[in-house]
């Protein structure tokens, strides 16, 4: 029984909207993110990290950084560079981008039902990260990067949805990247029951994307959320790379491979379009690697995941990578990185052995977290990835 609730959402006044919105930090360079610093004043950037405009804070206390923070948060609203709604509301948010077109609702969930596991999670999280983010939100109040939870499509918030998109947005420009982003305001008094009471019969739902953001909110009441559903997340495939056989020829790493596995050679490029094929570049060759029946518990969750077949029984046992997360012979490339681009790594020698996924599916992803199990690191890409600045929540 998810709980969520309406906000005041700070929005980028509406000739500002493209000016402000920000990928998040760790998808720049420090180079291009000062540059982006430098050149637009009204850049969200600022109020992420204000120490790529002014150089004397680089090193200071953490305490300064936050002040400074609250300096341009101040100076945005006295600008209406941020503008606040008048009155809590839901809102409708749509992306497109790449010929894909997704649309959720954007609301505060309650940390109780992430406490209580009506909000669902499958990964683990990384405490030094989670305090990082945690004393952000907690020193400067702002909440401006939501997580992601999928839920099984309703009826009732389908056709609200479909009522509102069919009218004028209040957010409504294009990215650099050509990206189209929307957002309608639902503030109606008897839409808001209905779409609070819908997710509130709803017996649990699933965090896609986020978990840190989410683990970091559990000592507030609140945190921003969009919620997309399992018809409108889009889970995308992360591959591997590897550096080295681990003192393995090719005849020999074949000749163990094919215990477990059928290696049948491919004429292309192999992206796997089915569950538990996987693809394998080698030597300039691709193969098509099939797990012989009884290799895995296909009830586990887990253990049937395609990710989990590859490193327990290939990456482990052969290639001697025993913990992914700090191996430093493996890498990992999501699907945003074309399958030639791997291919092209491994042919000059960047790397060995390149490994192409089928994408874990929503249902795998409910049932591992129904289970309350966890999936081996880097096992999805999501999509959508959100901007941040778009719509905040400003924490009092």
């Amino acid at each position: 029984m998810p709980l969520i609730k309406p906000f005041k959402a700070l929005i980028p006044a509406a000739h500002l909207q493209r000016d402000v919105v920000t990928w998040p930090l760790e998808n720049y360079s420090t180079g291009e993110a000062k540059l982006i610093a430098s050149e637009n004043s009204f850049s969200f950037l600022h109020l992420i990290n204000p120490a790529l405009e002014h150089p004397y804070l680089r090193g200071s206390r953490q305490d300064l950084i936050y002040k400074k923070i609250q300096e341009n948060l101040e100076d945005f609203l006295h600008l209406d560079v941020l503008v606040q709604v008048s009155q809590p509301a839901y809102y409708i948010y749509q992306i497109s981008c790449n010929g894909l077109v997704q649309h959720g609702i954007w609301a505060l969930s309650e940390v109780s039902s992430y406490l209580d596991g009506s909000i669902k999670k499958h990964e683990l999280t990384v405490e030094r990260r989670e305090k990082q983010l945690s004393d952000y939100m907690q020193q400067t109040g702002l909440d401006a990067n939501p997580v992601l939870i999928t839920y099984r499509p309703d009826q009732v918030i389908d056709g609200l949805t479909k009522e509102y998109m069919e009218t004028q947005p209040v957010v409504d420009f294009v990215l650099k990247d050509k990206s189209l982003h929307r957002v309608w305001v639902v503030d109606e008094e008897a839409d808001i029951d209905l779409i609070t009471s819908a997710f509130r019969n709803m017996d649990a739902v699933y965090i896609a994307d986020g978990h840190h953001r989410a683990a970091a909110m559990a000592k507030m009441d609140c945190f921003s959320t969009v919620y997309m559903s399992t018809e409108e997340v889009r889970i995308l495939q992360y591959n591997r790379l590897v550096k080295d056989l681990s003192g393995l020829g090719k005849a020999g790493f074949l000749k163990l491979l094919e215990e477990d596995f059928e290696v049948e050679k491919s004429p292309g490029r192999v992206e796997p379009d089915a569950l538990h094929v996987i693809g394998m570049y080698l030597e300039n060759e691709w193969y098509y690697v099939r797990p012989r029946a009884g290799l895995f518990d296909e009830q586990d969750a887990v253990a049937s995941l395609d990710v989990s077949i590859l490193q327990e029984h290939i990456l482990e046992p052969l290639l001697k990578i025993k913990d992914p997360r700090t191996d430093t012979r493996i890498s990992f490339e999501g699907a945003v990185v074309a399958v030639e681009k791997l291919q092209e790594m491994v042919d000059n020698g960047l790397y060995v052995i390149a490994f192409t996924l089928h994408a874990v599916t929503v249902d795998q992803l409910m049932k591992v977290a129904d289970e309350h199990k966890v999936m081996p690191p880097k096992s999805t890409w999501i999509e959508p990835k959100f901007l941040v600045g778009l719509l905040t929540n400003r924490i009092t």
